[in-house]
């Protein structure tokens, strides 16, 4: 141990002397865990939420009965069913706004006294009392901590609905899951205006027995809500935020692994006296290693701190994009148990090893006299150079064999992370190969030692170098999807909402009062009944929507794909349906299959004639003609209108429907409104990919900064010789310049096309596969210029110290150089 001990010192020693590594090392361990740990924590803080709101009503399995049709239950069904043995217990689930609030809360009402037994509430156990209090009259409020804190409210208030309807007393529960308020099912039937009606009847698991009629025509079975839970939903949108994650990781762990490689370097003669005094090539490996670690845990430490932060500024808008995109609720506040803290410090601790691992290898497989031969490390780099591109070549290889062969988000991602895996290992070696082929022997003898000192320089300037690749790359990918996104988003939203306002009525006689209201307005030239269901096909939740024949929809709805022969006649005028892209991929439908719908009437069979695009939808969506609608579903009042009129009256019939009806601003939204919130949805849905996105190309500069910072340390021995032979400093200056600037340039132009393969990738594969629906390819020459810009400005603020450095650099220092022959 002592042996160990004191080659650890003298190994330790070395950062005192070098302190601008120790600080590439740090940054790069810092860097690696922050941005890779901020992105577990916003993960595991949605998947704890995802967690908490399926324990809602929790502790055994549980089977769900759920109307045919897609709509409510009455509640005699459930008395009856009750009557006959079956122990069923009831659950109302719907949406509403708190007055003076803009978030759309959850409401689900329950029974407790009728709950399968073993049930929890709210995740956990309950006293007789707490039921008591629940059920009561008065009845309690049950909501998250930290969603009351969120809305600003306190224990014990009764806050009004957007409709008018009071809550009970409010009381926080800490394993409530966010968003959600939960009630008694009376109360639930009153705050949603859905007197003596049920969304689903709940029951154990084991529970076996056929539905006895009429039930069985009215009812169906659901013993899995896996297609429902936002756990899967949402299992795309986590998979990008890691994927940008690790990509910051691998970025962050070629500045740790350069760092590493120029230490050894450095050390080679205190490697080899070290060995030359006894000490084994396994104790020497035990003291490199154990050094690792400290340095790992300290950087470590430092990177779990700063990724929590991280994770608190972005969870904001990464829980608006999950409820904008899924409408799944995530609590804005973190709650990170010790695993998480533990696990992260272990991640960078695995990092650092796995960086250093190549270092400490080629330090123990060089004989000991080769250790202080830098000709012997330049083989070995060759070497390993070689064997590098053999790896870039099988990892093209697995991504094309996951092109070819894969159809699933996770082939998908295989094929992204083997294209990268290419891309960075294989720059080195095309970097090289492309400067062979300049010419050295004619010409200039500068531009010949200009070209030669650019080979050299790259094996310590590779690592910083593909970082970079990577960090345009995806910065260009994301670029352009995202931007792509927001063209075709704009013109999508421009297309969808061209009526003037749309009006969604409280209940069915609402409805009828407003339809007779509205057609005395001279200033509405049109009013556009729609009818809408909400149902699932095939396990996967659907909204049917009706509308009548009108040039608002056969003029401003696109469509991806339809059938010859005006497919919008064929939807009016005979038994059709159109459907999104998502759902269409999904259920593997086509143009003319015939779509089975489970309707009030018996089932519905039509025959599909158009695909339309329906963004950002986490549910699948049809379009039928109303009247079809309305003979399958006699039951069906009209669930919105959507007016054609002067948008210059727009606001004041605004005001005289609210006057006349009560109705809020969630159930009168005008068009410019309505795009302003979905761009704002959109906006903040792609806020953190784009801020991870900034920060990945932040790192990549820093590790060139840091790559040149340290190379520049031993710059002067090649320098050195020019000096001597009449060349000035400036010119020193200018030609180090140019050489770090032709190497950022190459690499700048191979990360265009790969940023523009992994722009079709992102939209064309993992999008089809995460969302269901696809892309148009998009490419924005201003975009490539911003980047590009970016990329030379972050190469010229790397190189400003070190070329300031010799700038400084006295002719003495110069002359040392050659005294020394280094």
């Amino acid at each position: 141990m002592s042996v160990v001990y004191w080659t650890l010192s003298s190994l330790v020693s070395h950062w005192r002397k070098h302190p601008i590594q120790f600080f590439s090392l740090f940054t790069g361990l810092w860097l690696a865990t922050a941005l890779l740990t901020g992105v577990q924590a916003l993960n595991s803080q949605a998947k704890q939420s995802y967690s908490l709101a399926s324990q809602l009503i929790s502790g055994l399995p549980q089977a769900t009965l759920s109307a045919r049709n897609g709509g409510l239950i009455s509640q005699e069904s459930f008395v009856l069913l009750r009557r006959l043995g079956w122990p069923v217990s009831p659950v109302l689930q719907g949406s509403a706004i708190i007055q003076s609030q803009t978030r759309r809360l959850q409401i689900m009402g329950i029974e407790p006294v009728s709950l399968p037994e073993g049930s929890f509430i709210a995740g956990e156990p309950t006293d007789i009392q707490e039921l008591m209090d629940f059920i009561s009259p008065s009845g309690q409020t049950w909501i998250a901590s930290q969603t009351l804190r969120e809305l600003g409210l306190k224990t014990g208030e009764q806050p009004y609905l957007a409709n008018g309807q009071r809550l009970p007393p409010l009381v926080a529960k800490p394993r409530m899951a966010p968003g959600m308020l939960l009630v008694d099912i009376g109360v639930a039937q009153r705050l949603l205006e859905a007197p003596e009606q049920l969304s689903r009847l709940v029951l154990p698991a084991e529970f076996q027995a056929p539905l006895p009629s009429p039930w069985n025509e009215q009812l169906q079975w659901q013993h899995d809500n896996s297609e429902n839970d936002p756990g899967q939903l949402t299992e795309s949108f986590h998979l990008n935020l890691m994927a940008l994650g690790l990509l910051a990781f691998a970025v962050g762990l070629f500045i740790v692994h350069a760092a590493i490689g120029l230490a050894l370097e450095q050390r080679r003669p205190l490697l080899r006296t070290l060995r030359a005094s006894g000490v084994s090539v396994q104790r020497l490996l035990i003291a490199l290693t154990l050094e690792l670690s400290a340095l790992a845990l300290l950087g470590g430490l430092a990177g779990v701190v700063s990724g929590y932060v991280l994770a608190s500024l972005l969870l904001p808008d990464v829980a608006a994009s999950l409820r904008g995109l899924y409408g799944a609720e995530v609590s804005g506040e973190l709650t990170l148990t010790p695993t998480w803290w533990l696990g992260s410090l272990g991640l960078s601790l695995l990092g650092a090893l796995l960086a250093g691992a190549n270092s400490l290898w080629r330090a123990a497989r060089l004989p000991l006299l080769a250790l202080a031969n830098s000709e012997a490390w330049h083989q070995a780099h060759l070497a390993w150079l070689r064997r590098q591109a053999w790896v870039a070549a099988i990892a093209a290889s697995v991504a094309l064999l996951a092109w070819l062969t894969g159809a699933s988000l996770a082939t998908g991602f295989i094929m992204m992370g083997g294209l990268l895996l290419a891309a960075a290992l294989g720059l080195p070696v095309l970097l090289s190969s492309l400067l062979k082929l300049v010419p050295i022997s004619t010409g200039s003898p500068l531009l010949g030692w200009f070209v030669a000192d650019c080979r050299q320089q790259l094996p310590g300037l590779s690592l910083a170098l593909m970082a970079l690749l990577l960090a345009l790359a995806a910065n260009i990918g994301a670029g352009s999807m995202t931007e792509g996104f927001r063209h075709t988003f704009t013109v999508w939203l421009d297309q969808r909402l061209s009526a003037e306002l749309y009006i969604r009525p409280a209940n069915p006689d609402q409805a009828q009062a407003l339809s007779s209201w509205l057609s005395e307005h001279a200033e509405v030239d049109r009013i556009l009944p729609g009818l809408e269901l909400e149902t699932q096909l095939g396990g996967w939740p659907l909204t049917i929507a009706g509308v009548e024949d009108d040039p608002l929809y056969r003029n401003h709805w696109p469509l991806l794909d339809a059938l010859p022969d005006s497919p919008w006649n064929a939807l009016f005028n005979s038994n059709s349906l159109m459907l999104s892209e998502q759902l269409a991929r999904r259920m593997n439908i086509e143009l003319g299959d015939t779509v089975k719908l489970p309707a009030a009437q018996g089932a519905w069979l039509a025959k599909v004639v158009g695909i339309y695009a329906d963004y950002g939808n986490p549910r699948g969506h049809i379009l039928v003609n109303a009247k079809t609608m309305k003979a399958h579903w006699p039951n069906l009042s009209i669930s919105r209108y959507a007016l054609r009129m002067d948008p210059g009256s727009v606001a004041e019939l605004k005001q005289a429907i609210k006057t006349e009806f009560g109705l809020d601003d969630s159930r009168l939204v005008d068009q410019v409104q309505l795009k302003q919130w979905a761009t704002q949805v959109f906006e903040r849905t792609f806020s953190a990919t784009s801020a991870l996105n900034t920060l990945t190309l932040g790192v990549a500069g820093v590790a060139l900064f840091i790559a040149l910072l340290t190379q520049s340390q031993s710059r002067l021995g090649q320098l050195a010789p020019l000096w001597a032979m009449g060349v000035t400093r400036r010119q020193l200056m200018l030609l180090n310049l140019g050489q770090t600037w032709l190497l950022a340039l190459l690499t700048l132009l191979l990360a265009i096309p790969l940023g523009i393969l992994l722009a079709w990738c992102l939209v064309a594969v993992i999008n089809v596969q995460a969302f269901g629906w696809r892309l148009p390819l998009q490419i924005f020459p201003d975009q490539l210029l911003h980047l590009a810009g970016l990329a030379l400005l972050a190469t010229w603020l790397a190189s400003a110290w070190p070329l300031w450095t010799l700038w400084r650099s006295r002719p003495v220092d110069l002359l040392r150089v050659l005294s020394n022959d280094r």
